[in-house]
Parts: C-alpha cells; structure tokens; sequence
C-alpha cells in the first residue's frame, strides 16, 4: 500500500493530498531509511519514524486498512512504539 494511502487511512492526516505533501516536504523515515515519495510501499511490520507537531512518532505497521473508517478502527493500524 502506499505511504500517503495508509498515513490517511490511520487517520494522521485528514486529507491524503496532505498526507502526500508532508511526506514530500518532510523527513519521514520507512525502516530507518528516509523517504521523500508519497508512493512508497508500506506493508505490515514496518516501521515509521514521522515529526507531527512537537512530537516524532514511531510506530509499527500492524495491518493495511480497507477503507478509512472511525478512530478507533484506525488505531488497530498499528502499535506505538516508546522513542525513549
């Protein structure tokens, strides 16, 4: 699935056309490599490394949504994982 798809489907970002721009314009990290592609293949048991706000989030692939349904369906996407 695409980076940008599943960043809007687990409810990161209300638009995917946000989601895309971020992922362009930001330092978004897949499995530990930096990525500035919006195409960039995600599948379960990756791991994303994101700047959102004043906080960079880490967090494990769990599953690819089918759609992009409420939140508390979007947050069995995936696991956060402790920066610390």
């Amino acid at each position: 699935m695409r980076l940008d798809k599943w960043l809007w489907q687990a409810r990161f970002f209300k638009t995917r056309s946000l989601a895309a721009r971020y992922v362009e314009t930001s330092r978004c990290r897949v499995d530990g490599r930096v990525t500035d592609k919006p195409h960039a293949t995600v599948a379960p048991g990756m791991v994303l490394t994101f700047a959102l706000g004043p906080r960079v989030r880490v967090i494990r692939i769990k599953a690819l949504g089918e759609r992009r349904g409420p939140a508390l369906e979007a947050r069995t996407l995936y696991d956060e994982i402790d920066a610390a």
